[in-house]
């Protein structure tokens, strides 16, 4: 497989230290100065200052400027990179330079997206682009004739850019970054810059061994990054000043084994922390740092997980008659498949991972992903919120973070979805049941633990216990009549949906007021995901 070659190099000085930069690619229009961080615009053979980059900060990506790798057949090198703040964080966009023979040459993207990796490629777009400010999450769009969903909406700058760029990057400007997913597991993004038109790129997610990477970074030691200890990226806990140091390269949040203080990890350049008080908790069944073998789908092979993060969740009742459901969640991590949870309720055991792409819904509620239709499994979505905390978190977590959830589940009961919305965002996660032994397995948890891992994995099947069934048809009566009474109302919510979306303040406040007046209300577990606010596509 051949290296990514150049196309044809273009060096000139400098205006602003005289230092030498070089363009690899026909492709970049800008460039930032790798001695003064001046950013550079090319037009012809003449270099242009119109601004400065601040620095770039250390991250602990794998990945550097001078990276190859390879991906459907082409080589690739990896010649500039942008570093995007959002309201959640950092993350990377890394620019990707391909072969030479492309016309016009390839502007690819190689991007964060909750905690895996999306590589993707700038298209022209031939018709009007949507107006952003009537765009949130959750609303479907039609756009490049296929249908999306859209997934976040999030005000974005760029922090700092690095190398060659194919436009001169908005340093310091807030702009909105516009993320679709389809059916397809395939992410899209509108980015709305100064320019007349919004780029607009389309990919999908690539685990990082796929795309045989090398010249990665390494530390002083000759470790890769991606296998080295981050023994320097440590602080000092702002409530209890107990020393705190992150494991993950992309953790964003962490609580403190001394006082159980829920702590923002900061950018390296940034001062102030912020934390949040909790109190302690109970121990998770499964302890943290534990490696167990699972696979995500039953037909493949078991890969090892480590236990990052633990959370503790509920849903939140419309109505304080109403019961209260509590779950756990475990975050698993996989250097090469990135993060999924393990999650455990009242009804079972289950192993999801978030998608890249949405599934499809039906005017019925049904869900369709992969060729597998989806029921929903309670009559309404349910809010929920994060109660407790342990270790790590690829996202900044918070207390009492709220989501708006719907879990759906295949005809045999062996494939769950879920869904989580938030203000900002809507995230798909996909995965499978798990009985109370393949944990414990799994896990190499002791035999006496066995009671208390134990749950109903059948509940969530047709052939679930009698209990679950006479339970079911215990409930139906009841359900009838809230049926009845709901849709009776239902379309005096449809307009407030229709009109302000449906995770509005407007819209869950008239669903609250059928739920107490029907007597109904939501309850359930979910089936896991998170409620990030943010996240990490271009």
């Amino acid at each position: 497989m051949p290296e990514a070659t150049p196309q044809r190099r273009w060096r000139a000085a400098c205006p602003n230290c005289g230092a030498p930069v070089e363009f690899a690619s026909r492709a970049s229009a800008s460039a930032v100065c790798g001695f003064c961080r001046s950013t550079l615009l090319r037009d012809g053979d003449t270099l242009s200052q119109i601004g400065q980059s601040a620095e770039v900060f250390e991250d602990y990506s794998p990945l550097q400027l001078g990276s190859t790798g390879q991906w459907m057949g082409s080589g690739f090198a990896v010649v500039g990179r942008l570093q995007m703040q959002g309201s959640e964080g950092h993350w990377n966009e890394w620019h990707l330079l391909f072969d030479a023979g492309s016309e016009p040459p390839k502007v690819a993207w190689l991007s964060e997206d909750n905690g895996s990796f999306v590589l993707s490629v700038e298209v022209p777009l031939q018709e009007a682009p949507p107006d952003p400010v009537r765009l949130q999450p959750g609303l479907p769009l039609s756009l490049a004739g296929q249908r999306w969903s859209v997934a976040a909406v999030t005000p974005t700058r760029v922090a700092a850019a690095q190398g060659e760029l194919p436009r001169p990057p908005q340093l310091r400007e807030s702009f909105t970054v516009v993320e679709l997913r389809n059916e397809r597991d395939e992410v899209a993004s509108l980015e709305f810059g100064s320019a007349a038109r919004p780029s607009f790129s389309i990919g999908r997610a690539v685990p990082l061994a796929e795309l045989r990477l090398q010249n990665l970074r390494v530390t002083a030691t000759g470790e890769s990054v991606s296998e080295a200890t981050l023994q320097g990226r440590s602080f000092a806990c702002p409530s209890c000043g107990a020393p705190l140091a992150p494991k993950l390269a992309q953790t964003k949040s962490l609580a403190c084994g001394q006082c159980g203080a829920v702590v923002d990890v900061p950018a390296p350049e940034a001062k102030a922390l912020g934390y949040t008080e909790q109190p302690p908790g109970a121990e998770p069944l499964i302890p943290l740092g534990r490696t167990g073998l699972l696979s995500l789908d039953i037909a493949d092979a078991a890969i090892a997980w480590q236990v990052v993060g633990y959370q503790e969740r509920c849903d939140i009742p419309d109505d304080a008659e109403d019961e209260q459901s509590f779950w756990r969640e475990y975050l698993l991590f996989n250097q090469m498949a990135g993060f999924a949870f393990l999650v455990d309720t009242l009804e079972g055991w289950s192993l999801v991972k978030p998608l890249t792409g949405a599934p499809s819904l039906s005017a019925g509620g049904m869900a369709r992903w992969r060729d597998v239709n989806f029921k929903p499994r309670w009559e309404q979505p349910y809010r929920a919120k994060v109660t407790h905390v342990l270790g790590e978190f690829y996202w900044p977590v918070r207390l009492d973070q709220e989501a708006l959830v719907a879990d759906y589940v295949s005809g045999d009961g062996r494939q769950l979805l879920s869904r989580e919305a938030t203000r900002d965002e809507v995230v798909w996660s996909h995965g499978r049941v798990l009985s109370a032994e393949e944990v414990r397995r799994a896990f190499s948890l002791p035999r006496d633990a066995a009671p208390s891992l134990q749950r109903d994995a059948g509940a969530f099947s047709k052939a679930g216990t009698s209990f679950i069934t006479v339970l079911i048809v215990g409930l139906l009566i009841l359900l009838v009549l809230v049926l009845v009474m709901r849709a009776l109302s239902r379309d005096s919510c449809q307009s407030y949906k229709d009109a302000y979306g449906e995770y509005s303040t407007q819209y869950q406040q008239c669903r609250s007021n059928l739920s107490r007046s029907s007597g109904g209300g939501w309850s359930g577990g979910s089936y896991g995901g998170y409620s990030s606010g943010g996240g990490g596509h271009k």
